[in-house]
């Protein structure tokens, strides 16, 4: 078992549910299923509810989490093309895009929210992409908005000289991805009554609910405001799987201000989350899904006898 020592009662094995492995070179080989822990934490345990938590942030070094479960089928569709994708200042899928073109020897762009950014010094997350080899082309925030209108997308696609790469969408949530997060919810179905994370785009949260299924429920924590969450995930379904799937739903409450965004209260939560359970903790997606949590424990969400699987999506920059 790969997973360190931390203050759990037991480690499981995930119902040894795997995936075929893709690419002969290895580079991108993971740990799969990834560590099942549970841990003892009085916050939860007063209430009846076992906490577990899914070590996503373990299946590979440099795709961390959800990372890899999204990007590798889109890796596979891309089938050597080049890849150009999406992201802001400080996008975790960008950085991961990038080490998966350096691993696999795979020519990647980066479009890059902001215009303004182009002049300036790069920042230790986009300087980081350009050491992998990713190709940065940084584009208006009007245009960024508008990117998946056919038009602009286009007109991004030739100003970068990306007119023949293999197009995944920010935060790398669309169909494949939304496929590839279903073996999620199948590692856990044996072992948890309700799966929580934080969610950006909606893809893992899509393919998680679709893989955990009947009597199982996936809880979704949007980290952005705007309430936009629900309809992009059915669309997702849709997409990948025909039409919804599966049993979830989201708390918007624990967004923080949005996107990128901490509060000290926040990090005090994360600070004090790390020294109970020796687990390093992420703070723009993961802190808010585990701080989410405790105050639904204490609002009686959970019935007694709950196994609650929060899914650990990352690690913090740098890991």
């Amino acid at each position: 078992m790969w997973a360190r020592r931390v203050s759990a009662r037991a480690v499981f094995d995930n119902g040894g549910v795997t995936r075929p492995v893709p690419f002969d070179s290895g580079a991108l080989r993971p740990r799969l299923p990834s560590p099942l822990e549970e841990v003892a934490d009085d916050r939860f345990a007063r209430h009846g509810v076992r906490l577990l938590l899914k070590r996503d942030d373990l299946i590979h070094p440099e795709l961390i989490g959800n990372k890899w479960r999204k990007l590798v089928p889109n890796l596979e569709a891309a089938a050597g093309r080049p890849v150009v994708t999406f992201g802001g200042a400080y996008s975790n899928h960008l950085r991961a895009t990038a080490a998966a073109g350096r691993l696999l020897g795979l020519p990647t762009v980066g479009v890059v929210r902001g215009d303004e950014l182009a002049g300036r010094p790069l920042n230790p997350s986009l300087a980081c992409c350009a050491a992998d080899g990713m190709r940065l082309h940084f584009v208006d925030r009007a245009a960024y908005r508008s990117k998946a209108a056919p038009a602009t997308l286009a007109a991004i696609l030739r100003a970068a000289g990306a007119e023949d790469a293999y197009v995944v969408p920010e935060g790398g949530s669309n169909a494949p991805a939304v496929r590839g997060c279903r073996a999620l919810g199948e590692e856990l179905r044996a072992h948890a009554d309700v799966v929580a994370l934080a969610c950006g785009t909606g893809g893992t949260l899509a393919g998680l609910a679709a893989g955990l299924g009947p009597g199982r429920r996936a809880l979704g924590i949007p980290v952005l405001r705007g309430g936009f969450l629900g309809d992009a995930i059915r669309a997702l379904q849709r997409e990948a799987f025909g039409g919804p799937v599966g049993d979830w739903r989201l708390d918007e409450r624990f967004h923080f201000g949005g996107y990128a965004r901490t509060t000290p209260a926040l990090e005090d939560f994360a600070r004090d989350f790390e020294e109970r359970h020796g687990l390093p903790v992420e703070r723009l997606y993961v802190a808010k899904s585990l701080y989410g949590l405790v105050v639904l424990a204490e609002e009686g969400a959970f019935p007694r006898g709950t196994r609650l699987a929060a899914v650990v999506t990352g690690a913090p920059f740098p890991s």
